[in-house]
């Protein structure tokens, strides 16, 4: 049962929000004003039957006198508020902040999961359960939600938006979002809860959570130290995934706020600049109720909500269990088109799935994207609880299309969640000698110094996994990097394993995630964690990283990288016996000749020269590439720079740039230079390109790697 708020605080503002004075009142009742002004201040409170005449002065039922667990409706009714536009006549085509992530909703569930494992409540030791519901509204049902968004007061808005769509990329997003809703009589709804987090805590403009999520961009408040984010980008995912540009919230707090904990409701609209019959607005807009303490009380805040208002929103909650819910209004999935992962139903025959607003399409997704992502989080094991459980669950008009699904971790990863198991009950192993068996290693991170001092803070033991692959886990022979929060950072494959060896997967616990008494762990988990971009999906090379710690900072984590590839390989690939001597002298009497080869060079003149290359697009579009080099004999070799390019049919070639440059075997790398290991024969280098730095859409290229001698401008 929810308590109420304390009578005094309550009744002043129910004052406000009437537009009613102490005085006013305690004339509509018949008492003096300091009788009125005793129980404001909390030095007494109002006799039962004088209780009834205050509800009828403001106008609502005793029972909410009583109770006090909402606001009165008298006064000042739930509206739209639109930031005016920019007095010195600056225009914004949208929230640049969304920009930073696709319409996509594997980026959603991974951006809203990542924020609500980081708003987990501790104390209790249970994890944060997140459950996505995806809503197709049809007919009169999305009648009456649309009567409940208040959309009459938002066509004008809308209208002005499609009309100079062609000008706006967000404006063409939202004249199509509108136009499917009204041609096709649909809407999308998906909806994030969470239970046993913390709630949007905190008052409506101060510093808190909830002015950092629903009126401030790239600020981020999180809880644990652990936190995945750090950008404050992530929220911006919510409202990427709208059409409509809208989403609503419900959150119930964990600290009360006001004396109370329920349906705290706001709304945020984000739509471009435009101008609503002669008046002109900046962009941003929220649904809720008019602040009297603001100039003429025009700019709205968040209010608590009755039970009937947040139905009528589609925001019930399950339970009085802290955390929030956000409501996606007109959701779509560009990128499943883009990944050609589009479902085709029978359903799309009645006009209920066109791709990008397929339901079952983004039920399958959301599935994927939480067990592929989260699936050590929702792991536990001896004494270490998951800290996580996620579900899926799909309707339409009320009625569920898919049950709702939970994610299985077992399922979707067996052989990594059976080695994160195993670590955690104590049950691995030196070596793999047994199938299901999991082998453990210790791989150190060289902490630098901070503030650009040459020297190493410590060595901070990584722990690494390793056991048998099965067919459910996808792409064999990866490494899962993760850290604090248990969500996958980093997927890299393991390049110049030789043939025939078992197929393998590999974690690599980071930070809290090798044990919170683990050495440096603190230490480790803020410098990994500056070291990774707003997608959170790789370490490397970042700004912060560079301010905080120097340029070079983020070589310690290619070194980390080469320590694995050779602890994997340790752990995986057989000794060679006499057995497979001879096998290979065989094999290389049965190779074919070059013929006309040309004669080897003198030694002083031999250079590295590319031998093999792989390439594949990775999921933030980026360019990864796996390269090998066959190194001559020679008493000293040269430096080399890789350089990668874009092939082109005339003209020069654009070039690319690294985002991480990382040596797997046989060199080192150094400021995006290779410098090779005195007496190799072949060396392996990994890159990642920097998307940012593509002038076209990664899939419409292709790549020309080139090996040139020297460093830096001399390559």
């Amino acid at each position: 049962m929810e308590t109420g708020e304390e009578f005094g605080p309550w009744l002043a503002r129910q004052l406000k929000l009437a537009g009613k004075t102490q005085a006013e009142l305690a004339e509509g009742l018949g008492l003096t004003r300091a009788a009125v002004s005793a129980w404001i201040t909390g030095r007494s409170t109002p006799r039962p039957t004088v209780m009834v005449d205050i509800a009828e002065a403001l106008g609502t039922d005793v029972g909410t006198v009583h109770t006090r667990t909402t606001d009165t409706q008298a006064g000042l009714p739930v509206t739209w508020y639109h930031r005016p536009g920019y007095q010195d006549g600056g225009r914004d085509g949208g929230n640049a902040a969304a920009f930073a992530f696709d319409a996509d909703v594997q980026v959603l569930a991974r951006e809203t999961c990542q924020n609500s494992l980081d708003e987990r409540l501790l104390e209790n030791g249970r994890p944060v359960r997140v459950r996505y519901t995806i809503h197709e509204l049809t007919g009169e049902t999305l009648e009456a939600f649309r009567a409940a968004v208040l959309w009459d007061e938002l066509q004008p808005h809308y209208t002005s938006v499609s009309e100079s769509a062609a000008e706006q990329k967000v404006g063409r997003v939202v004249d199509a979002g509108v136009r499917d809703m009204f041609e096709k009589s649909r809407l999308i709804l998906l909806r994030i809860d969470d239970y046993n987090a913390s709630g949007l805590t905190g008052d409506d403009y101060d510093d808190g959570k909830f002015a950092a999520v629903v009126r401030r961009q790239l600020e981020s408040l999180k809880s644990g130290r652990g936190a995945g984010g750090s950008y404050g980008l992530g929220k911006a995912t919510l409202w990427a995934t709208s059409a409509l540009g809208m989403v609503l919230i419900n959150s119930t707090l964990s600290v009360p706020h006001e004396g109370r904990t329920e349906r705290r409701v706001i709304g945020r609209l984000e739509l471009p600049w435009r101008s609503v019959d002669g008046n002109s607005y900046a962009g941003p807009a929220w649904l809720g109720r008019p602040d009297p303490d603001t100039p003429g009380a025009e700019v709205v805040r968040s209010w608590w909500a009755d039970e009937e208002t947040v139905d009528r929103l589609h925001l019930t909650r399950d339970n009085d269990e802290p955390g929030t819910s956000f409501l996606i209004v007109g959701a779509h999935d560009v990128a499943s088109l883009e990944q050609g992962k589009s479902d085709q139903t029978d359903d799309d025959e009645d006009g209920s799935g066109d791709g990008t607003r397929d339901i079952r399409a983004m039920h399958r997704r959301l599935v994927e994207a939480l067990g592929r992502d989260f699936w050590a989080a929702m792991t536990g094991g001896g004494s270490r609880l998951p800290l996580l459980e996620t579900s899926v669950c799909t309707k339409r008009n009320g009625e569920v299309v898919i049950e709702e699904e939970k994610v299985d971790p077992t399922d979707t990863q067996p052989s990594r969640t059976r080695a994160l198991r195993a670590f955690y009950d104590g049950a691995t192993v030196d070596r793999l000698t047994e199938a299901g068996q999991v082998a453990l290693r210790t791989v150190p991170l060289r902490l630098p110094l901070s503030g650009g001092r040459r020297g190493t803070l410590g060595a901070h033991p990584g722990v690494l996994l390793v056991t048998d692959a099965e067919d459910k886990d996808g792409a064999s022979n990866q490494v899962h990097s993760l850290r604090g929060n248990r969500m996958t950072i980093k997927r890299s494959g393991v390049n110049g394993l030789p043939l025939g060896v078992n197929s393998f997967q590999a974690v690599l616990l980071v930070g809290h995630a090798a044990g919170e008494s683990a050495p440096f762990a603190e230490e480790a988990e803020e410098f990994l964690r500056a070291a990774e971009p707003p997608e959170h999906d790789r370490w490397g090379q970042t700004e912060e990283l560079t301010v905080r710690w120097s340029h070079s900072a983020h070589h310690r984590i290619s070194r980390l990288t080469t320590e694995v590839n050779a602890a994997v390989k340790d752990l995986v690939v057989r000794p060679k016996s006499a057995g497979s001597q001879e096998s290979a002298k065989l094999r290389k009497k049965l190779t074919v000749p070059r013929k006309g080869a040309a004669p080897k060079r003198a030694s002083g003149s031999a250079l590295p020269e590319l031998d093999g290359l792989d390439a594949e697009i990775g999921a933030g579009r980026e360019w990864r590439i796996t390269a090998e080099v066959k190194l001559p004999r020679a008493d000293e070799l040269p430096a080399m720079t890789p350089v990668v390019l874009l092939d082109v049919r005339s003209g020069s070639r654009p070039k690319l740039d690294w985002a991480e440059l990382v040596a797997v075997e046989g060199c080192e790398v150094e400021d995006g230079v290779l410098r090779f290991t005195p007496g190799a024969r072949r060396a392996v280098f990994q890159g990642s390109t920097d998307v940012t730095s593509h002038p076209v859409r990664t899939e419409l290229t292709r790549l020309v790697l080139e090996l040139r001698a020297g460093t830096g401008s001399e390559a």
